[in-house]
């Protein structure tokens, strides 16, 4: 009898703990449908809360109102197609030309301060066409001219500029364009203000420089809070900046010396010697260098010849290039680094002190500020050369065969090699800048004259930026003359219109299919229903969270997804009314249910999943986002059917007035006794 009882008490216990773990389950589920509620419609929760402030004094915490970001079709916009003429081009290097001018072109549109704009290729049917969508454009006439036609390759030298003042007509021109910027960062600001996707650029702020100054005043000024904007543009030499503070993090700063090995070919070397010869010097040089004889043998070897001792002072993070600064912070105090690589050649490091120190870390963009070269043609820093894109044949990412650094290599024409080698050597220790339509997108600095038509850019480069820079080469390079085959615009009258055409079918789809649930299943429909419920606020959560640009079609998958997402709900119902009417009781039918009916239910999903792939991949993008609404959709759908109705109905069929078959759509003459 002691072993009965033992088995009877344990048993009961564990349906104990499994009766707690479904209503902890089914409070969360009832929570988690709340909160995303509260995430998908801010505004609503935060006008509660201003209406409790004002009956009560207790302020409630307040939720981001970010806005969805909606496609050209719903807010208006611009759509163009463009066809390249790769009639010059080879067949293998097509894709990568193409690839090219995309990139131009997305830098183009940019400059109309669209946050998210759709630049895409298509090479279906032997055609090469660039796709280009701006929601909010509707100046088609000005995005036709700013993108233009064939992206333009320059290299260009430091000229003399303009030796006078401005005149009066200069002056005014200027003060116009620098209303223009403060306007176009204001208006930047108020979009970070409202959530919209920006372009951030992190950076940390040590007061190093004016900018940084400026930025870490304002900060202090405004009482700015960690993860808040600062509340006004900060105008700067650098431009116009709209700042993020992050927080703050722990560095330090170090008194460093170094003693640098150079050879022919490095940033700024002058000894002439070849790489080999230098890396024995390093090595034999090694041999002897301590702690106590560094600045001793910095005079005697280094080819720094700046800092004759070696002695580079207090460093902070920034001031050296970042491979440099990497392996100083890595170097323990009072110690020497192994041999460090960069741009100058190889380094060896003693590492005197540190101290540590604060810096804010903010998230900032910059909008260029105009000044007097745009304004004045022959007031430019930079004067153009004989030399251009069309002697330039190919760019390409290349790897130093010592360090693995990714490089930059450039391939002349026979004309384009006579110029280069005249304009280098002309410019040695001097930068020749490569503009790719009228931007500087590399200012290399000459290290000697160079022949035979070839040269490398080299610098501290990723593998993505070296990938860059060469795309963006080709493409001012190659003769690839984009032509406009379509324009259409949404007016944004019309995109408001079908927005909420589009938010009302959506509410009658979900009422519709709500109230067949209901009448048809019954209880079970009502719990699938709340578990719609929970649907939709996840697929909107989803969208806002991951960036999803909602479009017509994208309203439409998740329409459709509706049924799809009760689609596993009826095959559930239908299986568990079978089980009823066999005489099993709500429990063992409801289990039975779900078991029987998850093979069907899976290998269904899995079939619009592969469906979905299928029009994402090789669709355009009206249909691209519908195949991604149709994909979250479903996936979503898995879980609310399988898990969340499940919970629901396991919750319930313990309740004995809830227990009755005609609650679950059976008629009492249908079920066995």
């Amino acid at each position: 009898m002691q072993t009965w009882k033992l088995k009877k008490n344990t048993r009961a216990k564990q349906q104990a703990k499994s009766k707690i773990g479904l209503r902890l389950a089914g409070i969360l589920l009832l929570v988690t449908t709340l909160a995303t509620a509260v995430y998908d419609f801010p505004m609503i929760w935060n006008r509660s809360a201003d209406f409790v402030q004002a009956q009560t004094g207790w302020s409630a915490p307040r939720v981001e109102e970010a806005p969805y970001r909606l496609g050209l079709d719903l807010q208006g916009g611009t759509h163009l197609v463009y066809e390249a003429d790769m009639a010059q081009i080879p067949e293998g290097e097509r894709v990568d030309a193409l690839q090219g001018v995309r990139d131009v072109i997305e830098r183009r549109v940019n400059a109309f301060g669209v946050s998210e704009p759709v630049v895409q290729t298509t090479t279906t049917g032997g055609t090469y066409r660039v796709i280009v969508e701006l929601a909010g454009v509707l100046d088609v006439g000005a995005a036709i001219q700013e993108i233009g036609e064939t992206p333009i390759l320059e290299f260009k030298v430091f000229g003399q500029g303009l030796n006078r003042e401005l005149t009066a007509e200069e002056q005014a021109a200027l003060d116009a364009k620098q209303s223009e910027d403060r306007a176009l960062a204001q208006s930047v600001l108020e979009q970070a203000q409202r959530g919209d996707d920006l372009q951030w650029e992190s950076i940390n702020v040590l007061e190093t420089s004016e900018t940084q100054k400026a930025i870490a005043d304002a900060i202090a000024q405004y009482g700015v809070r960690p993860g808040a904007l600062v509340p006004s543009v900060i105008e700067t030499p650098e431009g116009l900046n709209i700042v993020r503070y992050v927080g703050t993090t722990q560095t330090e700063e170090m008194l460093l010396s170094h003693i640098l090995f150079c050879w022919e070919g490095k940033t700024g070397c002058q000894n002439g010697l070849p790489e080999i010869d230098a890396t024995l010097q390093l090595q034999n040089a090694t041999k002897e260098i301590t702690v106590e004889n560094f600045a001793e043998m910095a005079a005697k070897y280094s080819d720094d010849k700046s800092t004759p001792d070696g002695d580079l002072g207090w460093i902070k993070p920034g001031d050296t290039v970042p491979t440099f600064e990497a392996a100083a912070l890595a170097t323990p105090v009072g110690t020497i680094s192994e041999a460090v690589l960069t741009e100058f050649g190889y380094h060896l490091i003693h590492k005197r002190e540190s101290k540590p120190i604060a810096a804010y870390q903010v998230e900032r963009v910059l909008v260029p500020l105009s000044d007097a070269y745009d304004v004045v043609a022959d007031l430019s820093p930079w004067e153009n050369t004989a030399l251009s894109g069309k002697q330039l044949k190919r760019a390409q990412v290349q790897f130093d065969p010592n360090s693995g650094t990714p490089l930059v290599g450039l391939q002349f024409n026979a004309e384009g090699s006579d110029l280069f080698a005249e304009l280098t050597g002309s410019h040695v220790g001097e930068p020749i800048a490569i503009f790719l339509d009228g931007e500087a997108i590399s200012t290399p600095t000459v290290s000697q004259a160079i022949y035979g038509g070839e040269a490398v850019i080299t610098g501290d480069f990723t593998l993505d930026e070296a990938k860059t820079l060469a795309q963006r080469l080709n493409a001012g390079a190659l003769p690839v003359p984009v032509h406009l085959l379509s324009q259409e615009t949404v007016g944004p009258t019309l995109g408001a219109a079908s927005l909420q055409t589009s938010i009302f079918a959506a509410l009658v789809g979900f009422a519709l299919v709500s109230a067949f649930m209901i009448v048809v299943y019954r209880l079970p429909g009502l719990l699938a229903v709340l578990a719609l419920v929970l649907y939709a606020f996840l697929n909107l959560a989803a969208y806002r969270l991951f960036g999803v640009t909602v479009t017509l079609s994208g309203i439409a998958g998740l329409v459709l997804t509706f049924g799809i997402a009760v689609d596993a709900n009826v095959l559930i119902f239908e299986r568990m009314k079978d089980e009823f009417r066999t005489g099993r009781d709500p429990v063992s039918s409801i289990d039975e249910a779900f078991v029987r009916a998850w093979p069907p239910i899976r290998d269904g999903h899995m079939t619009t999943l592969i469906s979905a792939a299928v029009l994402f991949t090789f669709s355009s993008s009206f249909v691209k986002g519908f195949a991604l609404t149709l994909a979250i959709g479903v996936l979503l759908s898995l879980f609310t059917a399988v898990v969340v109705t499940r919970v629901y109905l396991r919750n319930i069929r313990d309740v004995r007035g809830l227990r009755s078959p005609t609650l679950y759509a059976v008629k009492k003459s249908e079920s066995a006794s």
